[in-house]
């Protein structure tokens, strides 16, 4: 980003990832713990990879861990990543972040030293792009900067002997968050001239600052999506959060037979309500770009209205074009293969078994499929209910993603 009034300069982050998730209460760091089948490090990357203003995301590991994070950015296609092996506490780790951008590689060369450096934790996935930014200009106007966030509970300190001592005024007083940005010069340097007790025992980067290069900190009230992932319920509700959002988009897929462009505007119409919902036709999704230009973004929720309820063609191309794609390696997919018949729902069941074999397959690069079964053979008001019941399956599969419903007919 050109250094300019209102923009950060060019900027980097370091992410340490050393720690061994001790109150997670889990053999496998919490960093490497899956959320929706990907470990918790690639949604945090993910994070800082939509600020394409940021050049350099060092993420720091324990050398033991080296290999497993080159695995994960392979896996995932992680760009602009460079890795450095962790010290021994939290603060030698940043340290050894930082110094990426001041000592020499072996093969004599350096990364580009930034402007304003980002320091945040690789287990708090859910920091957007905006306060990212406000941060880092924040930064480079005063310094330092950091995210705060009020007391949920009333700090207290106790004697020694157990009894209380006094208490924090929580009003006056706030929780310390991440992100942190600071001018690399102004946190280097700090880090160079601080205490090997600061290194071992310390734990705040602004303190850092304060103490040995005078400079505060802005402090700047942070969104309530910036908690850190500590113990293993925060891995459920980092999932849940995941599942949110990507369940805001759908897209409704149907050709021009009578009953099924009948089916795809009723289950619209009905749809809307939940979701923000784009109709297009088959003809429209011959390339995954024709469903990103569609959204300007990804989707990752699919209805494809077939024909027929014995025919699967609508949902057989999707799923070829996804897979085609990779587009299943970020997030679980969600495919809801809709029929529609006129006779009874035994013998449509019965004539849509095939969907098992395909969902099964599906199942092999992320996809879920899952079938709906409508009858329109009712009258209107009786369809309507069908439509109805079917929004309400839909919409909780889309928000549950359970993949031991793969491959399964729901009747609406």
């Amino acid at each position: 980003m050109e250094d300019a009034a209102g923009e950060p300069g060019r900027c980097a982050a370091v992410l340490p990832a050393g720690g061994c998730g001790e109150r997670l209460g889990s053999s496998t760091p919490k960093q490497f713990c899956t959320v929706l089948g990907r470990p918790l490090i690639s949604h945090t990357l993910e994070a800082f990879e939509r600020a394409s203003w940021i050049k350099d995301i060092i993420v720091v590991v324990a050398l033991e861990s080296l290999d497993l994070m080159k695995a994960i950015i392979h896996k995932y296609g992680h760009k602009r990543v460079t890795l450095v092996k962790g010290g021994e506490t939290r603060h030698r780790s940043i340290l050894n972040g930082l110094k990426v951008f001041s000592e020499n590689r072996s093969d004599g060369t350096a990364n580009e030293k930034p402007e304003v450096v980002i320091i945040h934790d690789a287990v708090r996935p859910f920091v957007d792009e905006e306060f990212l930014l406000q941060v880092a200009i924040s930064a480079k106007q005063h310094g330092a900067a950091g995210a705060i966030r009020p007391l949920v509970s009333t700090v207290i300190a106790s004697s020694s002997d157990g009894f209380l001592d006094y208490s924090l005024e929580r009003a006056k007083h706030r929780a310390s968050e991440m992100p942190q940005a600071f001018q690399y010069d102004v946190i280097y340097r700090s880090y160079l001239q601080c205490t090997d007790y600061d290194l071992d025992f310390g734990t705040e980067c602004l303190h850092l600052a304060l103490q040995y290069s005078n400079v505060k900190a802005k402090l700047l009230e942070g969104p309530p999506d910036l908690w850190k992932v500590t113990y293993k319920r925060d891995l459920y509700a980092a999932e849940s959060v995941i599942k949110e959002s990507i369940s805001q988009q759908l897209c409704i897929i149907t050709n021009v037979n009578k009953d099924a462009i009948e089916v795809g505007f009723l289950l619209h119409e009905s749809l809307k309500l939940h979701f923000k919902v784009k109709a297009v036709s088959s003809s429209m999704c011959k390339t995954i770009h024709h469903l990103q230009n569609i959204f300007h973004g990804q989707c990752c929720n699919f209805i494809c209205i077939n024909v027929k309820d014995s025919d699967f063609e609508e949902t057989q191309n999707l799923v070829d074009l996804l897979q085609t794609t990779n587009a299943g390696i970020s997030y679980p997919l969600v495919i809801l293969s809709v029929h529609s018949t006129s006779e009874d729902y035994s013998s449509g069941i019965n004539k849509l078994i095939g969907i098992r074999k395909l969902a099964k397959e599906a199942y092999k690069s992320n996809i879920l499929v899952y079938g709906l079964l409508i009858n329109i053979d009712q009258d209107k008001v009786q369809l309507q209910q069908a439509v109805c019941e079917g929004t309400a399956i839909i919409t909780a599969l889309i928000k549950d993603r359970n993949p031991a419903l793969v491959g399964q007919i729901m009747v609406a």
